[in-house]
């Protein structure tokens, strides 16, 4: 797995690159705008090359995490719009900063079934409305708080089986929320478990991220509460199958634990849990 951050882009979206080889970051994530507003100056085109061009220059992989107020399962008219305007002017800032895939929490409503159909519609005209051609979204599992859909696999499979633009749509994994909805990552036969479920219901393929976060609460209280990597109840035993998992070796792995200045701590307990794998064999030079 590619192990990094979740990165500040506090004095410019291109500083994030440099927060990221400080924490020895191999990847990152960032938001593109103010996480907590609906609005955001527009893009500068300045400001976009120079992050191209930073991470051309670094040759770290960066995805995004959208806004936490979009709501593509509400059925308020007010709060759909902006919900939907917000979601395709962010795929549109990806597509302008050369970042692949925005990171989306699905969203929320008391009646799943029709949750599920408005996320899908959402989707489709969201990333339509973006003009993006290549930026998608990766739906992240949810811890189950409240009336959130996506804590079981399936909430996702039906989700990508009534969009149009299944082929711009992919997932993230959250080892918290994982734990939180009640998928035991603790133990090597819940890993495996939760791993065939997943394989089943949407295929390991999609998995693009996994956001790397120890657990508060106990398993499946649905409760979303990270903690730093092996002080919560998932513990570093919990990361051992996930990192070992030569199915997730492309996957970005990005911590989003609760403090930012223990990360290249965090990155160090999870490097250290790495398998050593050996050398591949060298081909005989030809003569």
């Amino acid at each position: 797995m590619i192990l990094g951050v979740h990165e500040s882009i506090a004095g410019g979206l291109a500083k994030a690159f440099e927060r990221a080889v400080e924490d020895t970051a191999s990847s990152i994530q960032i938001f593109t705008k103010n996480a907590r507003g609906w609005s955001a100056k527009p893009l500068d085109p300045g400001e976009a090359a120079a992050f191209r061009e930073a991470a051309a220059r670094t040759g770290i992989p960066v995805i995004a995490h959208a806004t936490y107020l979009v709501n593509l399962g509400t059925g308020e008219p007010q709060l759909r719009e902006k919900s939907l305007a917000g979601l395709a002017d962010e795929l549109a800032r990806c597509e302008a900063l050369g970042i692949p895939w925005l990171v989306l929490h699905p969203g929320s409503n008391a009646d799943l079934d029709r949750g599920i159909e408005l996320i899908a519609e959402g989707l489709d005209e969201a990333i339509g409305r973006s003009g993006a051609r290549k930026s998608g979204v990766l739906l992240e599992t949810t811890a189950g708080q409240g009336t959130s859909i996506g804590w079981r696999f399936e909430h996702l499979a039906r989700i990508l089986e009534r969009s149009k633009a299944s082929g711009r749509i992919a997932v993230c994994l959250d080892t918290c929320h994982l734990y939180a909805a009640g998928y035991d990552l603790a133990s090597p036969e819940g890993y495996a478990e939760t791993m065939r479920l997943l394989d089943e219901t949407l295929g390991l393929a999609l998995v693009k991220a996994v956001h790397l976060n120890d657990c508060k609460k106990p398993l499946g209280s649905r409760v979303d509460r990270h903690e730093e990597i092996g002080e919560g109840l998932m513990g570093l035993q919990g990361f051992v199958p996930l990192l070992a998992d030569p199915r997730l070796e492309q996957a970005l792995g990005i911590l989003e634990t609760p403090e930012p200045k223990r990360y290249r701590e965090n990155l160090d307990k999870l490097r250290a849990l790495l398998p050593s794998r050996p050398p591949r064999p060298r081909r005989p030079a030809r003569r």
